[in-house]
């Protein structure tokens, strides 16, 4: 599939602005199930430094970018083109024993050095007992991990209610648990905790996702928005995408932007301000279907 996604963040400050600092995951990122270009980052006002096309500790993608004239609001747009492709799905859901993967995991073998990052707690990702609790039924002995993992997705889709009023981004975790509510960054973090309590690498994934209008009307300009999920670690296969949202597996329908620990890593912008007292942020994003 082919999509046009234009991301536009706008910051309006109660106060003048005299100098800020930002980076932002803009940009998308190069993972073998898509390919992108026409990739343009407009800034306005326009920074006095700019750097461009770096790459974070986990590779991906960051604009850092300096204001130093006064302002009263920020306008950061992305846009680009991507084809997406299936991703490769398990040839069955057999494959190793969530047990056998937590042992090789603990012993820090070298072939898995990538996923040890993600074993951790994080930021906003604690290791709650609550967590290890609500992932222990998909988690029989024996089980293979792939199979745990799809349950644990529908099972996360079926006990949390989507309320785009419930949380904030500085939400608890354990609040999430506790209400059973939240968007799809909670749902992501709620997977990752899960799997992370019981011993396996997990990491958050941003990007988009194509919506559809529903039956009979116009699909609204700016209607769209980020998206996130949740990615595990499967030695010998790779990482395999889940989106508890959606209680299915990341496909051509999914757009990677950036991966880490939480979002907390990822934030599409982060900076200091000097300046600025009470601010509003509106965010319009448009994911469009080329065919």
């Amino acid at each position: 599939m082919r999509y046009r996604v234009r991301h536009l963040t706008t910051y309006e400050y109660g106060e003048a602005v005299m100098l800020s600092h930002h980076a932002a995951h803009m940009r998308p990122r190069q993972v073998h199930t898509q390919r992108y270009d026409k990739v343009r980052l407009t800034i306005r006002p326009s920074p006095a430094v700019l750097r461009d096309g770096q790459l974070d500790y986990f590779g991906n993608p960051t604009t850092f970018f300096t204001i130093q004239d006064s302002h009263s609001k920020l306008e950061i747009e992305a846009s680009f083109e991507v084809v997406t492709s299936p991703s490769f799905g398990l040839a069955n859901l057999d494959g190793p024993a969530w047990e056998s993967v937590r042992a090789d995991l603990a012993q820090g073998a070298p072939q898995l050095e990538e996923a040890l990052d993600f074993l951790f707690p994080s930021p906003l990702v604690p290791m709650l007992a609550a967590a290890r609790e609500y992932a222990a039924p998909s988690f029989a002995p024996g089980r293979p991990l792939a199979q745990a993992v799809r349950d644990l997705n529908a099972r996360i889709f079926a006990d949390f209610a989507f309320d785009p009023v419930a949380t904030q981004v500085g939400t608890p975790l354990a609040t999430v648990f506790a209400q059973r509510r939240g968007v799809c960054q909670d749902f992501a973090h709620v997977a990752i905790a899960s799997l992370r309590a019981m011993g396996l690498a997990a990491r958050y994934v941003s990007g988009y996702i194509r919506t559809v209008a529903p039956p009979g009307k116009e699909k609204l300009i700016g209607a769209d928005a980020s998206h996130a999920w949740a990615s595990v670690f499967i030695p010998g296969w790779g990482w395999l995408d889940i989106d508890p949202t959606n209680d299915t597996t990341a496909g051509e329908d999914h757009v990677v932007v950036a991966w880490g620990r939480d979002y907390d890593d990822v934030s599409p912008i982060k900076g200091v301000v000097l300046g600025g007292g009470e601010h509003v942020v509106h965010v319009a994003v448009d994911v469009t279907e080329l065919g």
